[in-house]
Formats: structure tokens, sequence, C-alpha cells
């Protein structure tokens, strides 16, 4: 891994210390109605201000393009994150800049806490504009990132204030890091990969990455049925991607190459439609019926993905291997799940997992908290598992 400054090596007390954080959470009726991000973030905001330190939270929140709008102001958040805090008050600005965020900050004493009103209420941020970097670091001493989140993002908060103060990674930030670099920088070997979700096109870049880092790579969801297709296979009226069967061939050919054993469905459950209660079946991949699709995998494709596991040290998961929102084709997705949450318990496997929904499938399967990692991050983990650099954490590279 990089080398990062992080908390370990700050003296913070009575500095200014501005913490970007990732508060980008749901709201309904001006309450928050999912409080993982507000919790994640609690530790690095407690350690701040237990140290002594000034702390000044600022944040994006929804698309309010450039310019001032009530409904994506970052008030609602006040309350939810001064709950996750024991308590502790926090003071709100009603600007990230200017005059009305300059007084909430000089009024702030050692181990006190602000929040600053939505970044994207100003153009500059996701211009990354240096007047706007600037005029946030004069509000602080020191650059703390604790929003790996947003670390695919070149914005004002995120890229350029690293630059302007001395920067540093907050502990989610730190936590993502580390578990990343296990997972394929450094990791036990054999190494595997699980990747689903829709489509191919979403996730070759990704793909092409991990036949050169992995040893098996398995293949689900509705992308595996475009794969399936470019070796011949029938597969009824399932979702597909026809401009991609060249695109298809080249993967297998390149993880041929590379020595990665590349592993797609062998069985699947099938339905007329996708819909809630309908009858489907269970059939082997060369069965499926033309006016059929493919929305699951059955139990002899769990049992052979169980059976690579098996043999490895390290797992990367991103994306669910059927349509696990709608019963009865959760089964496959929530075996796997288990599966790995029994591996990783047992210390048996490292697994590390991330993307949106692979989060909420975790969740609904009830073993989010019995793998060794869990990324909330969503486009900064898919271009992580790509191979790109991504801006935030270039900035912070020491």
């Amino acid at each position: 891994m990089p080398r990062f400054l992080t908390l370990d090596d700050l003296d913070a007390k009575g500095k200014r210390v501005l913490v970007r954080a990732d508060l980008n959470v749901p709201v309904k009726d001006g309450r928050v109605t999912d409080q993982t991000r507000i919790a994640r973030l609690a530790p690095t905001i407690r350690e701040l201000a237990e140290k002594g330190a000034r702390v000044v939270v600022v944040s994006h929140f929804g698309r309010p393009n450039g310019k001032p709008d009530p409904k994506f102001s970052l008030r609602p958040i006040v309350q939810p994150l001064a709950r996750a805090l024991s308590g502790r008050h926090v003071a709100f600005a009603e600007d990230c800049i200017g005059p009305r965020a300059k007084a909430v900050v000089e009024g702030l004493k050692p181990g006190e806490i602000a929040l600053l009103e939505n970044l994207r209420f100003h153009k500059g941020e996701e211009a990354n504009d240096k007047g706007f970097a600037k005029a946030l670091a004069s509000l602080a001493d020191i650059y703390v990132d604790d929003a790996f989140s947003c670390a695919h993002r070149a914005h004002a908060s995120v890229e350029a204030v690293a630059h302007l103060l001395p920067a540093y990674a907050g502990r989610l930030m730190e936590a993502e890091l580390k578990a990343l670099s296990v997972a394929l920088e450094h990791p036990q070997h054999p190494v595997a990969a699980i990747v689903g979700g829709a489509k191919v096109s979403t996730k070759l870049d990704m793909l092409h990455f991990l036949v050169a880092k992995v040893q098996f790579l398995v293949i689900g969801g509705a992308m595996a049925n475009t794969m399936l297709l470019a070796e011949g296979r029938g597969v009824g009226k399932s979702l597909i991607e026809r401009d991609l069967l060249d695109a298809a061939r080249r993967l297998r050919g390149d993880a041929d190459k590379a020595g990665c054993e590349l592993i797609l469905p062998v069985d699947a459950v099938v339905a007329k439609e996708l819909k809630p209660g309908i009858e489907s079946a269970t059939v082997t991949i060369d069965q499926v019926p033309q006016d059929s699709m493919i929305l699951d995998i059955g139990l002899r494709s769990v049992g052979l993905i169980a059976e690579k596991l098996a043999t490895c040290r390290t797992l990367v998961w991103n994306g669910p291997v059927g349509a696990f929102e709608t019963k009865p084709f959760e089964q496959g997705t929530f075996a796997i799940a288990r599966l790995i949450a029994d591996m990783t318990q047992t210390g048996r496997l490292r697994s590390v997992a991330g993307g949106g929904d692979t989060v909420a499938a975790l969740a609904a399967a009830g073993v989010t908290n019995k793998l060794s990692y869990v990324s909330a991050a969503g486009g900064a983990f898919l271009e992580w598992l790509e191979g790109r650099e991504l801006p935030g954490i270039k900035a912070l590279k020491r």
C-alpha cells in the first residue's frame, strides 16, 4: 500500500481540522433513513475531538447543480451526526465558505465540531476550482480525507484541498485502503473474484484487470448471459448484449493466457418473466427454454463456486449472481453470501466486497458483518477494481 499519513501521525490539539466526509445519505421527509455512512465516519471525528482539534466537517449532498437549494441542505444531518458522536454538540454553518462558515469555525473551541453546508451549493466544488479550494483551505490548518467513496472524483474538496494543507487519511479511509491492498495488491493466494450484475459493458475494464490478478474469476448475474451466448450456449430470452459477444470471447482468451480460470453458471433458475412469486424451474445451462430467461444460478453452480472457493485464501466480490431483489431469485446470491461468511468466520478466507447491489444483497442475507471488509464506496470501489488511480488517493500519497 502506498504511504499515507494517518491520524497516528497527526498532532491535532488546538488545530482546525477540515474533514472531508461522505454524508450523502438517504433522507426522506427530513429524516435520515440509513445511518451507515454516519456511523462509519464517527470514529474519525470522535478521535480528532478527543485529541483537542476543532473539527470542521464538509460533505456534498445530492445534485443541487452548483447553487443553494433547500432540498439538498445538510441541516437534517446535524442531529443524526450528533447522536453518532455520543451526543456531542454539532454546530451548523449555512455555507461552506465565506463569512458564515468562517464565523462558525472561529467560534469553535478545542474538542468542538461543526458541519458546514453542502459543498455542491458552489460550482467550484465539482469543477475542482482552485479558488474554491483555497477558500475551503482558509478555514483549517490540516486536511483529513475520510471519504474513500468520493476518491474517484477530482473535486475541489477531494483533490485540490489536499495539495493546500497537510493531508492525512481518516480512519475509514485508512481501513478501506488497507482492505483493498490486502485483497489485490498483496493478497494471500490463490485469489478469487466474483463479478455479477446486469451488463458486461459496465464492467469490461474491471474484468480485464481482474483476469491478470486472480486465479479464479466467477461471472454471474445477467452479464454471464452474454458470456454464455458468446460460447454458443442458448440463453432463451435472457438479457444479453449482442454487440459485446466479440469482447466476451476476447476476455475468455485473455483469461486463458493469464492462467485465470473463468467460471460461468452450469445451471440456472429460469422463468418466463421477472416478477415476484412467478413459477420457475432449475435447468442445466444447455437446456434454457426459448421462452424463458435466466434469473439466478442453480444449486450445481453454487456447488461449483463453493468447490473453487475452498482452494482460495482471498476473495473480492462485486455484484449479485441473480435478481436477488425478487423472490424466488435471491437464493443463489444468498447461498454464496452465507458460504463466504462461513469461510471468513472460520479463518479460511479473507473476503472484501463492495458496490451498492452487493452491499444490499449482503444485508438482505444477514451477513454484512461476517465478511472481512464490506465497502460502501460504490463508484470508487468499482474504479479501484478497474485498476485506476483515484484522484483523491493520489493526492494523499507521500
